[in-house]
């Protein structure tokens, strides 16, 4: 049965070809001073950054740079952000960039106006914020989180070797978010297939729980192929716009909440990846694909009906002579040739992992309790052990 649930979503989006012109129009709702958040200069390099600061000039704003966020968002940038934004007064933080600029653009929003340390408030305690929020925007340059239009935030704690998420409510969540595909086609190929795979595994988390017949999973099959499509196209021409405008807006899609209402969802991937990712500093979506297919191997005779239905309605997986376990795991195979077909990586060792980092690794993993069976620290132990 479907569950009760309230959906909502503020963020209003902008979406194709000429969508950077709507800045003009979101810019007066805001003060003074904009804090433009960017990454590590590519977007000095393609262009971008001289078409938004045309138009935050002809806006009459005073702008404050914030370069230099990492893929994975450190707790020390973080208050380096929060810094520039007190001295500063900044009334607006506008993100230009992929979904770490907008994570970070988030975790600022909260902080700067927080008399608690913000690592310890939103991260360990998970506490809501009761502080004035500096409002967000986003132009997208980098796909794949859908950090664009949901109140995520992920910051990494070197010292501690931990990478949280925290997913905050509508008032932190951006104002606006500007989508245009083409600001996407210089992203190197690496980049792009791991923000593709990211965009898969959203789908997958959400989808892999729970066994009604319910709305939400025909959306998330749908997704799921669309993705597929699209994502053959693109690492043959990444420039077709067609392909990578449907891989865009998949990934807001993918996690704006819609496709999680009325139902559990899972997020041990995620947990796993994001743990590996506190000890590598590897990009996210390759941490996903490494850990991916020996969790769902593992956890996929608990959610049998599920796996079977993915083998059939993603991957078209023929039925004829086969039990549900076989039909399953062609699905699952299915799966892995895709991700090899992109060229993600699949072990963890190619991202520098190593054998006496596992229990670290696993000590650093929240166990969630969505999925189709609760892991013990064991078997975490256990699956990135099969990940290596």
């Amino acid at each position: 049965m479907l569950g009760n649930f309230v959906y909502s979503n503020p963020t209003k989006l902008y979406f194709g070809e000429e969508s950077l012109h709507y800045l003009n129009e979101e810019l007066p709702k805001y003060g003074k001073t904009v804090q433009l958040i960017y990454g590590s200069g590519s977007i000095k390099r393609n262009g971008i950054y001289d078409q938004v600061m045309d138009i935050l000039k002809a806006n009459n704003k005073v702008v404050v740079e914030d370069g230099g966020v990492m893929p994975n968002p450190t707790v020390e940038k973080l208050m380096e952000g929060v810094r520039i934004a007190r001295e500063n007064q900044v009334d607006f933080l506008l993100a230009v960039g992929g979904g770490s600029c907008c994570d970070y653009a988030k975790a600022v929003s909260v902080s700067v106006h927080c008399d608690e340390d913000p690592w310890e408030k939103y991260y360990i305690r998970f506490e809501e914020p009761a502080c004035p929020i500096v409002p967000v925007g986003c132009v997208l340059t980098m796909v794949g989180t859908g950090s664009e239009m949901n109140g995520g935030a992920v910051i990494t704690n070197r010292e501690q070797k931990l990478k949280i998420g925290h997913v905050f409510g509508d008032n932190v969540m951006p104002k606006f978010a500007i989508l245009n595909p083409r600001f996407t086609f210089t992203l190197p190929k690496r980049q792009m297939v791991a923000g593709i795979y990211d965009i898969f595994n959203h789908i997958c988390e959400q989808y892999f729980s729970g066994e009604d017949d319910n709305t939400s999973d025909y959306i998330s099959e749908a997704l799921m192929k669309s993705v597929i499509h699209s994502s053959r196209i693109a690492i043959q021409n990444p420039e077709d716009y067609e392909a990578r405008s449907n891989i865009m807006w998949t990934a807001t899609w993918a996690l704006n909440t819609l496709i999680a209402q009325g139902k559990a969802t899972d997020w041990m991937v995620h947990m796993l990846g994001q743990s590996v990712g506190a000890y590598t500093d590897a990009t996210h979506g390759m941490t996903l694909a490494a850990v991916s297919l020996a969790y769902y191997r593992y956890i996929c005779p608990y959610g049998l009906a599920k796996f079977r239905r993915f083998a059939v309605n993603v991957w078209d997986v023929d039925q004829n002579g086969k039990n549900d376990e076989q039909i399953a795991a062609e699905g699952l195979s299915c799966m892995e040739s895709w991700m090899k077909e992109l060229g993600l990586v699949m072990n963890l060792r190619d991202l520098g992992a190593t054998e006496d980092m596992l229990e670290g690794i696993a000590d650093g993993t929240f166990i969630m309790e969505g999925g189709y069976k609760i892991l013990t620290r064991n078997e975490v132990f256990d699956i990135l052990k099969a990940s290596i």
